[in-house]
């Protein structure tokens, strides 16, 4: 069953988004999430807070709603550390989980979120027709590579050998948009495959029913039909190395941005600080990323294999040679995919470095 992308989710979800808001507020928040320090057993860790890691804001006295995705980067460290606490004193921070790019998309519709993790692809959506969401990139949690795979059943060992079959993956995701990129690049089109779209977290129970062939998606999910069988095919790695890149990006709130211009600067020291310890595999920060996501230090070390982290300075640079036209070219590929409905002029107004510029110069 082939997918308009256009007809089934994104024109309907932007005319569904107040109706939708009251299901993704009711997503887990940080609450239900034990620490690193607690599952240490130290019993006074959820009073805890760390130290500030840059200078205290005390400035901001609001609430600062945050979206976060069970994805193996610096949110996690920065959330099960209490950074942003530490920081911002006098704020409320609120921590939303996600399960994918179209819910977050949706409540930014709603405008219950002020920065959130998503991907690349939906993050065009966002700047994109008929969305038009006013939301910039601020940051870039990582850079995708043998992170996101496509897994599937014995037998089909190359993207061509998904002629007739039955593939899940989240729509409007990063692994959507890599999946689509390796289609075309085989000469295949979406009418080729039976695409099902599938929140992570319901992929591996449509796996053990049988009914589906193969997956597109990312960890832990990706790991979990590993052991159910699944085997590697390709990765968002490979299309990358075809021209079709994908980041994990944290995207905020024009609105936002506007009115608390230095809070994102705390917020983009406190995320450089925390990235710094990602990439360098520190003990306390897998230990962080461990507890969020309820898995082992080891399995954290393997799945941050897959990944690439960006400090300030380096997404400085990307942000003004690389992206712009990352971003130009992703949209030029979901047009033809009838994903939106037209390729903006530019979309450097998408991108908002000035945070990160600033961390960059004091780092």
């Amino acid at each position: 069953m082939s997918i308009d992308l256009k007809r089934s989710g994104w024109a309907k979800r932007a005319l569904a988004l107040v109706v939708t808001v009251a299901a993704v507020a009711s997503v887990a928040a940080c609450g239900q999430m034990q620490t690193a320090d607690q599952v240490a057993g130290n019993a006074d860790a959820s009073n805890a807070s760390s130290s500030c890691v840059t200078k205290e804001n005390t400035d901001f006295t609001g609430t600062l709603r945050i979206g976060w995705q069970a994805i193996p980067n610096a949110d996690l460290v920065v959330k099960d550390q209490k950074l942003l606490e530490a920081c911002l004193p006098k704020a409320k921070v609120e921590w939303s989980q996600f399960n994918s790019g179209a819910d977050t998309l949706q409540a930014f519709g709603a405008k219950s979120l002020d920065i959130a993790l998503l991907g690349s692809s939906p993050t065009v959506k966002a700047a994109s027709a008929p969305l038009n969401l006013p939301v910039q990139a601020v940051w870039i949690n990582d850079v995708i590579g043998e992170a996101e795979s496509l897994v599937a059943k014995d037998g089909i060992t190359s993207v061509k050998d998904l002629k007739g079959k039955t593939v899940a993956v989240p729509f409007g995701s990063t692994s959507h948009f890599s999946l689509l990129s390796a289609l075309q690049n085989e000469g295949l089109s979406e009418s080729d495959v039976k695409l099902i779209n599938l929140d992570p977290d319901k992929i591996p129970a449509a796996w053990q029913r049988g009914e589906i062939d193969a997956a597109w998606v990312w960890d832990p999910v990706q790991s979990e039909l590993k052991k159910a069988g699944a085997k590697p095919v390709t990765s968002s790695a490979e299309t990358a190395k075809l021209g079709a890149p994908t980041y994990d990006l944290e995207v905020a709130s024009t609105d936002f941005i506007k009115t608390n211009p230095s809070v994102l600067e705390t917020w983009t020291a406190v995320e450089n600080h925390a990235i710094k310890q990602v990439a360098a595999k520190d003990g306390k920060a897998i230990d962080s990323i461990a507890s969020q996501l309820g898995i082992d230090p080891d399995q954290v070390k393997q799945q941050l294999a897959g990944y690439e982290y960006p400090d300030a300075s380096e997404q400085a640079k990307t942000f003004a040679d690389d992206l712009p036209a990352t971003f130009k070219k992703t949209a030029e590929f979901l047009k033809q995919q009838n994903g939106i409905d037209a390729v903006g002029d530019s979309y450097d107004s998408a991108l908002y470095a000035d945070a990160i510029e600033q961390v960059a110069k004091e780092n």
